[in-house]
């Protein structure tokens, strides 16, 4: 955020006044990003994917009056993710009134090596679901108040390998009706 030192701003408006009005100075804008305000820890940090034995299934529409496709995923991984609220959510430029309260929480699934997504080629794409196990709760009362999330992610990649980046974005609401979601990448080792 830009801001006139008192002297440097009094100098200036001294010697705007001798040819014109004095103006106060207009502020940069300033972009607050969510990742400020409210910090992620999941846990494992790197999470692990196992074979799936439970039966879960994705459906594979092949169209041109072909028959559809029930096949089962591949892979699962669970991990836990804290999301904390600190103090930055109360400063002017954020201004959440508290309690918060989650909304929704959404997961994508995209092929990766290294950490790094490589997005599948030739119309091929990456198949996922995801649930909550648990939540310690939906709403979060305070500044430094946290919220801790399960999840459970099955998927199959084009690339059959185990390797992924899962990106879970929780939708948040304050008690004015403002509304933020922060977007938190696990990666899934090989």
């Amino acid at each position: 955020m830009f801001r006139f030192r008192p002297l440097l701003a009094v100098a200036l408006c001294t010697a705007a006044a001798m040819a014109t009005s004095c103006q106060s100075p207009t502020s940069a804008s300033e972009t607050v990003n969510v990742n400020d305000y409210v910090t992620a820890v999941t846990t494992p940090s790197t999470a692990l994917a196992v074979d799936t034995t439970d039966g879960r299934t994705y459906r594979v529409v092949r169209g041109n009056n072909q028959a559809d496709e029930v096949l089962p995923f591949k892979y699962t991984t669970t991990f836990a993710m804290t999301l904390t609220v600190t103090s930055k959510a109360t400063d002017k430029s954020v201004d959440l009134k508290f309690p918060l309260t989650i909304t929704a929480a959404t997961g994508k699934v995209q092929q990766a090596s290294g950490g790094i997504v490589t997005p599948p080629t030739g119309g091929e794409v990456e198949h996922y679901d995801s649930i909550i196990l648990g939540t310690s709760s939906s709403t979060i009362g305070a500044v430094n108040g946290s919220v801790t999330i399960t999840f459970q992610v099955w998927y199959t990649l084009p690339n059959a390998r185990k390797e992924a980046v899962v990106t879970e974005n929780v939708s948040f609401k304050d008690n004015d009706g403002k509304t933020f979601t922060r977007s938190v990448d696990v990666v899934v080792a090989p």
